[in-house]
């Protein structure tokens, strides 16, 4: 029989379906459980509230798990917990039929706060970011290989999560790629390298889209990273790709990207130049270039609140010098994955773009990630990544 969890106890009632409580709405217990722990949680009045992990160190305090008092917390809880996210992507996405790379694990969205998972063919990407989820890591890669069996593991934490939630945590070192297909298209996934996990595959669906309209166009993609967007278009036919990045390692695997793909349709083969974006459109719009299709997909600009406004002025200004070499008809794809930033704000900020550029924007689409990133109702901070595909109609 197991031992019982600690308790721990709110300050407060409670009656929200959020899964994240914070430190003010919890008495400290009398023994502090390690970061991480298991525990039970009581109301003021100590009703059984759920089952969780408690952090001491961290602004979430708790992040809840079960709210069944009689589900264990065990690992046969983390089993089907994964094997239910597996399903969804399986046997109602259909995953499978579009790609052999997608989101396993998506955090709150799927269950488990601070648990990231993704794959890549054979090749298994694990990100902890709760001190709850690396703690009881060995039940989840359990459960994973139970799951993929054969799989090969790369696992993380980043430096700003590991001091957030109090664990010392050493990523996978010297894995191996692993080459994944994307409607028909090849990539090579490298979590070793220069990206954390490897590939951002919550793009798919927006790469698929977008590049359906890239047939005998011009297309330059800013922020291009491994050149996602970039190969897509000269797969499906684009006169001329040009990739823009300022970080030499992740051109170096767009390029081989590039190579997998080829000979392409239209005999074009995209271009990587590594280069700070701002100061080369400034000197591509007094140039007179001008694309058919423009996708600018930077990196994530903040984590910090008091950021915001700092970030969406970058954003700002980045949208305005990319809509100046933007053909008059032309695509515009611009994303944020800052997740402190809502919808609303970005979209905001695009029309303030747009006024100071002096273009006329005709919003066509608005997405985010594809639906292996599912995100809970009562949990909007699992939803990062906002996608406005527009045109240009001067």
């Amino acid at each position: 029989m197991a031992e019982p969890l600690p308790v721990v106890r709110l300050r407060n009632a409670w009656n929200s379906t959020h899964p994240w409580i914070f430190q003010r709405l919890v008495e400290k217990p009398a023994q502090r459980p390690k970061p991480g722990s298991l525990v039970e949680v009581v109301g003021v009045d100590g009703v059984f509230v759920g089952r969780g992990f408690y952090n001491g160190h961290s602004r979430i305090a708790l992040r809840m798990l079960e709210n069944d008092p009689d589900v264990a917390v065990d690992a046969s809880w983390f089993l089907r917990k994964l094997a239910e996210a597996v399903r969804l992507r399986r046997e109602v996405l259909q995953l499978d039929e579009a790609s052999n790379a997608w989101r396993v694990f998506h955090s709150e969205g799927d269950g488990i706060s601070g648990l990231v998972v993704d794959r890549y063919d054979d090749l298994l990407v694990v990100g902890f970011f709760s001190a709850g989820a690396w703690r009881h890591r060995e039940w989840i890669f359990d459960a994973l290989r139970t799951l993929f069996p054969g799989c090969r593991f790369h696992s993380f934490a980043d430096e700003h999560v590991q001091k957030q939630e109090s664990f010392d945590y050493k990523d996978t070192l010297g894995t191996a790629p692993a080459t994944i297909s994307e409607y028909g298209i090849r990539f090579r996934a490298d979590p070793a390298g220069a990206h954390k996990t490897g590939f951002f595959a919550d793009q798919r669906e927006n790469r698929q889209w977008l590049s359906q309209r890239c047939a005998g166009k011009r297309v330059l993609d800013l922020c291009c990273n491994t050149g996602g967007f970039a190969v897509y278009a000269a797969v499906r036919g684009a006169s001329e790709v040009i990739g823009i990045d300022i970080d030499p390692a992740v051109l170096d695997i767009a390029r081989e990207n590039a190579h997998l793909n080829a000979p392409f349709r239209s005999g074009v083969k995209p271009r990587f130049v590594q280069a700070d974006l701002f100061p080369w459109l400034r000197d591509a719009a007094a140039n007179g270039e001008r694309f058919d299709v423009v996708v600018l997909d930077p990196a994530k600009m903040t984590r910090d609140r008091e950021q915001v406004i700092p970030a969406l002025k970058k954003y700002l200004d980045m949208n305005k010098l990319a809509l100046g070499v933007l053909r008059p008809g032309g695509l515009f794809a611009t994303f944020s994955c800052t997740g402190l930033v809502s919808e609303e704000q970005f979209l905001d900020m695009l029309r303030r773009a747009a006024f100071y550029a002096g273009r006329t924007l005709q919003v066509l689409k608005v997405a985010g990630a594809g639906a292996d990133h599912p995100w809970l109702a009562q949990v909007p901070e699992s939803r990062y990544l906002k996608a406005v595909f527009c045109r240009a109609l001067d």
